[in-house]
This record gives C-alpha cells, sequence and structure tokens, in this order.
C-alpha cells in the first residue's frame, strides 16, 4: 500500500491506499479512537490484492500528528470526503470499528448518497435516543480518569480490555505505545475523543443508515454499552447482526479469518444490488 498525505487546518492526516480498479468498489477503513492503521493489518493483507482498499491514522493518532485538537466528527468526516475525492474513490465501503463507526454515520448524515455500504464493527448507533444523560455526562469527563491512571496499568487495562487473543492484545499495546513518551497525550486523546462524540450525540441528528449496512461484535466486548447498544440497534433498526465468538471489542483482531469472510460476503451482496 502506498502512503499518503491530506493537509488540513489542524495538522496533516496520512493514510494508506492501493487501488486497482477506481470504478469498483474501495474498503475504506476507520479505525477506532486511539487505534491506528495497523489495527486492520490483518484485513488489508488479505485483501488488498481482491480490492481497492484505503485505511488512515485519524486527525490526532499515530503518524497524523501533530495536530490540533481543535475539530469535530463532521470536520473529519469532511476531511474524509476530500481525501476520497482527491484518490478519486467514488464507490466507498466504509467499515468503522468503535469510533471510526460513529464516523461512517456522521459521514452517512453529511453524504448518504455518497456510500455504498456500512460495516459496523464493534461501534453503536450515534442517535441521541438510544444514549442515556449520565452516559453523556460520563463521556464529557473522561479526560481526568485517564490523567489518573498510572500508564503501565492502563497499556495493560488497555490491551486486555480491547482483546482477548495475544495477538489482538500485543497490537492494542503496541499501538498505545505510540504515546509512550508522553502518556499525557494518550489522555488528551481519549478525553478529546469522548468529548467529540458526546457533541455529536447532542447534536440529535437523524444518523439514519442510508446503504446495505452489517453490525458485527464480539460476544466478550467489554467496551462500554456495546452490545446491549448492537442489540438494541439490530431491533430497532432491522440491520442485520454477527456475534463474534472469542473476540472482544477489536473483534477484527481477534476473530481476522472470520471478519474478513464477512466483508467478502458482504462486498459480494453490495455488488448484486
Amino acid at each position: 500500500m502506498t502512503e499518503n498525505s491530506y493537509k488540513t487546518r489542524c495538522g496533516c492526516i496520512h493514510y494508506f491506499v492501493n487501488l486497482i480498479d477506481k470504478q469498483k468498489i474501495t474498503l475504506v477503513f476507520l479505525p477506532g479512537l486511539t487505534a491506528d492503521h495497523r489495527l486492520f493489518e490483518k484485513q488489508t493483507e488479505y485483501l488488498e490484492k481482491k480490492q481497492n482498499v484505503f485505511v488512515w491514522d485519524a486527525p490526532s493518532h499515530a503518524l497524523s500528528r501533530p495536530f490540533t485538537n481543535n475539530y469535530s466528527l463532521s470536520d473529519m468526516a469532511e476531511w474524509l470526503d476530500e481525501i476520497l475525492a482527491k484518490e478519486e474513490i467514488y464507490n466507498p465501503i466504509i467499515i468503522g470499528q468503535s469510533m471510526g463507526g460513529y464516523l461512517a454515520q456522521m459521514y452517512m448524515e453529511l453524504y448518504p448518497d455518497k456510500i455504498k455500504g456500512f460495516i459496523s464493527i464493534d461501534s453503536a448507533p450515534l442517535q441521541k435516543s438510544y444514549i442515556s444523560a449520565i452516559e453523556i455526562w460520563l463521556l464529557e469527563r473522561a479526560e481526568p480518569l485517564y490523567r489518573i491512571y498510572p500508564w503501565k496499568a492502563l497499556l495493560r487495562a488497555g490491551s486486555r480490555g480491547c482483546a482477548e487473543t495475544e495477538y489482538g492484545q500485543k497490537l492494542m499495546q503496541k499501538m498505545m505505545m505510540s504515546y509512550d513518551s508522553d502518556p499525557k497525550e494518550y489522555a488528551r486523546l481519549a478525553g478529546f475523543g469522548y468529548r467529540m462524540l458526546a457533541e455529536a450525540i447532542k447534536a440529535d441528528l437523524p444518523y439514519r443508515i442510508s446503504c446495505p449496512a452489517l453490525l458485527i461484535c464480539g460476544e466478550k466486548d467489554k467496551a462500554g454499552s456495546a452490545k446491549s447498544y448492537n442489540k438494541k440497534w439490530h431491533q430497532r433498526e432491522g440491520l442485520p447482526l454477527k456475534w463474534i465468538k472469542n473476540a472482544g471489542h477489536n473483534s477484527n483482531t481477534d476473530q481476522p479469518d472470520e471478519i474478513n469472510s464477512l466483508i467478502e460476503k458482504f462486498i459480494r451482496g453490495v455488488e448484486c444490488i
């Protein structure tokens, strides 16, 4: 894959892309908060020779630093759209893990006719009706908790809390180690990300799913209320939901072969429409 970059008012976004045929579907992978492009390495390695593939380091993450934390989820969606246009990617299936899934929903809100499909991996609905007032309150006040948590303990808790397998846990720890020289930067990033998410929820926009979609969630996902949110999302919206055995919040790292198979099946379904 080729590394490229895109300059914004807040900093430079780095991303990786491999385009075989621009007329065909492109898989756009969006990692979750504090993770980076490496989160999807098992997906990109498997799919890049078969499909157009794009993955980024989100603003303020990994290679996309330094970056001023003065932007919104809608700003991120606009930057993503500008990058896709720059790369002449016009048929995206967006695959978002956790925060990446929220960003995908914001993208659909702003550009409902530009997206060909949406796969949510251990994410949740962005609609305000799903979220309680206390949950929003907690999102807005997460940063102090990260600041007081000893860094080595946070590394252990973060990696074990996100993944069930040795590979998944080591990968999460490796991504967190991008901030080892300044753990306060990690706390600022997490706090800013959760506040940004809270603002997007409080905006109370429709956030309708405007394309074929698939919900994926690890059976052992321990992140917040992800499992209960996915159950409600599936029930209210009628979206298909696939539970992944022996997988945590980063289910695509715990069970990559199963996730890759589900992605390929989803692509075939979209191509038939």
